[in-house]
């Protein structure tokens, strides 16, 4: 079951956690989130799952900053969140769709326990301006049934910035 927009509002603090919270972002069944000005572009033409990939940072103008198609550009939300007792999830708005623009390649689904900003894998169909603090996509969150445990994963618990993929530490293992 998806939690109502008046139903996250009642959870605020206790179970869900978004700061920066405005009540003008809540929706009827979702909470939009925005973008930060900070986004990471790797630097590789081929991208090695097995070792950490080169890349740099950019850092969106006041003016907004053109996105290139066929390349991933990496940003986060300005929010911060922390989510117990629910699944999280994050899909694009269909106002930011609608331009052709995605904000996830498949990493929509959170962790029961996620604590960080989401990590945004930006990549439009055509050539789009963008800008820092547009509501980019919205958080929902789902009931969970039965027994789990919290996601503890180091890799990207606790971030404070763009995360680029961590996979290679599977690997070292």
């Amino acid at each position: 079951m998806i939690l109502s927009g008046k139903e996250i509002e009642k959870r605020l603090g206790k179970d869900i956690f978004i700061d920066p919270y405005r009540p003008e972002q809540l929706n009827p069944n979702s909470y939009n989130l925005r973008l930060h000005k900070d986004l990471l572009v790797y630097d590789e033409e081929v991208l090695d799952m097995k070792k950490p990939n080169k890349f740099k940072p950019l850092t969106i103008p006041e003016e907004g900053l053109v996105l290139e198609t066929n390349k991933l550009y990496l940003g986060r939300t300005l929010e911060y969140t922390r989510t117990d007792n629910h699944v999280p999830m994050l899909e694009g708005r269909s106002s930011i769709g609608r331009l052709g623009l995605f904000i996830h390649v498949t990493a929509g689904f959170g962790d029961v326990g996620f604590a960080g900003f989401w990590t945004l894998e930006i990549f439009c169909v055509q050539p789009i301006r963008i800008y820092a603090g547009v509501e980019i996509c919205q958080i929902y969150y789902h009931s969970i049934d039965g027994e789990y445990e919290k996601y503890k994963s180091g890799k990207y618990q606790n971030n404070q910035s763009v995360q680029p993929s961590l996979l290679y530490k599977d690997f070292e293992i």
